[in-house]
């Protein structure tokens, strides 16, 4: 089986057992979805649900990031870790927002990258989930692992993985395998301890039951 009939097999699988796989933040508009996913580096996304539940009554648009004062920013973030780099990176680019894209959010990944604290992976989230739009796959740390593990990539950098997956997952297929990977990640095949055992890609996948 090639990599491109492997992939359509896995993806065929998964939507199976996770038919509820997608964006796990909460948000409803594409500057919470931003700073969401700004806030989820290195940190759960239900501890980020708990922190903006009550920061997105507080700050409601890029002009209200943009004015926020750092200190107590912080304080209000600093649960999600990295508090102090993540609490300048939102001001920050919510300020590049206000000043170069009228207040919105830009819905493209050559505008979304040049925002402090915004590189791919982030951007193709918020364009996935705020703009309905794919210019590529979200490659967090369990897509990364979960990737690898398959033996669909074995590149050890993000952008070099997303680039060799772009070839091989069909760009309709996109956004459903960063959703579906990322769930199978934390409910199945985790870090430490993957149930292989239980896993409804154990008879496919080639690292089944070697870890």
């Amino acid at each position: 089986m090639d990599k491109k009939a492997f992939v359509k097999e896995v993806l065929k699988r998964l939507k199976k057992i996770h038919p509820d796989a997608k964006i796990a933040l909460h948000y409803k508009t594409p500057i919470e979805l931003l700073v969401s996913t700004i806030l989820s580096a290195q940190c759960t996304d239900t501890r980020v649900n708990i922190v903006t539940k009550d920061l997105f009554k507080k700050y409601r648009t890029p002009k209200d990031f943009a004015s926020a004062n750092l200190k107590e920013f912080e304080e209000e973030i600093r649960s999600t870790g990295f508090y102090h780099n993540k609490a300048k990176n939102i001001i920050a680019a919510a300020n590049k927002i206000v000043k170069d894209y009228n207040g919105a959010v830009p819905d493209s990944m050559e505008k979304l990258i040049t925002l402090p604290g915004v590189a791919r992976k982030t951007a193709n989230v918020v364009l996935q989930g705020a703009f309905g739009k794919s210019e590529g796959i979200v490659i967090d740390t369990h897509v990364f692992r979960v990737t690898q593990r398959l033996g669909v990539s074995k590149e050890k950098q993000p952008e070099k993985m997303e680039s060799e997956l772009i070839k091989i997952v069909p760009e309709e297929q996109w956004r459903v395998y960063g959703d579906l990977l990322i769930f199978h990640g934390r409910r199945v095949c985790m870090a430490r301890k993957p149930n292989c055992t239980g896993c409804i890609l154990n008879d496919i996948c080639p690292s089944a039951f070697k870890v």
